[in-house]
């Protein structure tokens, strides 16, 4: 007999405030780092200083009611929709191709547009892989450990990265491959199946590189920026120009000089540097450690979930906004050569920013049935477990 799962949980009651006020915590710093990174040339190019943080808002409002509408919503429910999530995520990276309702920009294809309402395909694509790769696992914990087992999972992620991949938008392809590399270790893969995986990705990435030139002039601005900075390399120096002049303590709040477009995308993928420039090193160092603690309340309730499906898709959506933190800090720092990404919770632009808190939701649901008395507690994290077994021999 099936068990019934009820769509509304009604177990215990007990929020993570934590995960919750560290979520709000840096989605409102966010508005108000928008609105300074984007003041000017929103005044400039809309004739409204607020044009984006208005939208920053409106984003975080809708967030916070995906989140808390995620936190009612039994997370089970998302076991028995894997391959309806799979197929919605293609369809709409599929989508971002059709003229007229595929938008691009700046050479890429990435949005979705409706009259006056668009949304970056990938930002529900990678979530959409995330409920698959939880769901097949959960459902065949016992032949992860084969090839035939792991497939599934890896076709799904090299679809997802190869329509990715076409936009062109080479981070999120990144993102998405190292979530499910991390998420098929955690499922239970051995490591001679993923070797290879990864063997033939890391032969493919000098291709990739040489099929698209501005690639190729993106890992020669790395290298060396000064080589071309009024070109490649601009963005790159004028982004370690902000972070500089920051010193330790910044050059104070709203008091950025690199915002007054001198630094591109200031308020979006390079926003980072404006914190560094007005908050200096220690307003970085505080937004990583807060950025840290989100990270680690998620892996917390991962570890803690009553079932096998709950810790994959905690993993699943902790790993993904920890890899694009790292990533995104990286890139502005000048640590890896420069591509766009998204600050999660931070960057302008709302769809990242409610998906993201609708994940946040999710987690807050399945800390909130890992409290439940009664719940069979079904070997939570299969890793564990075998460690204990192994001990005990």
């Amino acid at each position: 007999m099936k068990q019934k799962i009820d769509f509304i949980y009604h177990g215990a009651h007990k929020v993570c405030w934590p995960l919750v006020w560290l979520t709000l915590g840096i989605a409102i710093f966010g508005i108000i780092m928008v609105y300074s990174a984007s003041c000017y040339t929103a005044e400039k190019n809309y004739g409204d200083p607020m044009f984006f943080a208005t939208k920053q808002i409106i984003g975080v409002i809708l967030g916070a009611l995906a989140m808390a509408g995620c936190y009612f919503i039994n997370y089970n429910w998302l076991q028995k929709i894997g391959y309806v999530a799979l197929g919605v995520g293609i369809v709409v990276l599929l989508i971002v191709f059709i003229p007229g309702i595929g938008i691009e920009s700046y050479g890429a294809k990435r949005w979705i547009g409706f009259g006056a309402f668009s949304f970056q395909a990938s930002e529900i694509a990678k979530f959409c892989f995330i409920i698959f790769a939880a769901s097949h696992m959960a459902k065949h914990r016992d032949k992860m450990p084969t090839f035939l087992g792991a497939l599934p999972v890896v076709v799904a992620g090299g679809v997802m990265c190869l329509l990715i991949l076409l936009e062109p938008n080479m981070s999120i392809t990144m993102c998405v491959g190292i979530l499910m590399i991390v998420m098929l270790l955690t499922g239970g893969a051995r490591l001679k199946h993923l070797g290879l995986l990864l063997i033939p990705a890391v032969m493919l990435v000098p291709v990739l590189i040489l099929l698209e030139p501005y690639r190729l002039n993106r890992l020669m601005a790395f290298l060396d920026p000064w080589a071309s900075p009024q070109g490649e390399g601009f963005q790159l120096i004028q982004s370690l120009y902000s972070l500089g002049s920051g010193g330790w303590f910044g050059v104070g709040l709203f008091n950025s000089r690199q915002k007054y477009s001198f630094l591109p995308f200031s308020e979006s993928d390079f926003i980072f540097s404006i914190i560094g420039e007005e908050l200096g090193f220690v307003g970085c160092i505080a937004l990583i450690v807060a950025f840290g603690a989100l990270i680690f309340w998620g892996f917390r309730i991962a570890i803690r979930a009553k079932d096998r499906f709950g810790c994959y898709l905690a993993t699943g959506i902790t790993t993904i906004l920890a890899v694009q933190v790292l990533l995104n800090i990286a890139v502005v720092t000048g640590s890896i050569p420069p591509t766009g990404l998204p600050l999660p919770l931070v960057s302008a632009g709302s769809t990242s920013l409610v998906v993201f808190m609708a994940g946040m939701g999710v987690l807050l649901n399945i800390h909130r049935q890992s409290l439940n008395p009664f719940a069979t507690k079904t070997n939570r994290v299969p890793f564990i477990k075998k460690t204990k077994q192994n001990n005990q021999a």
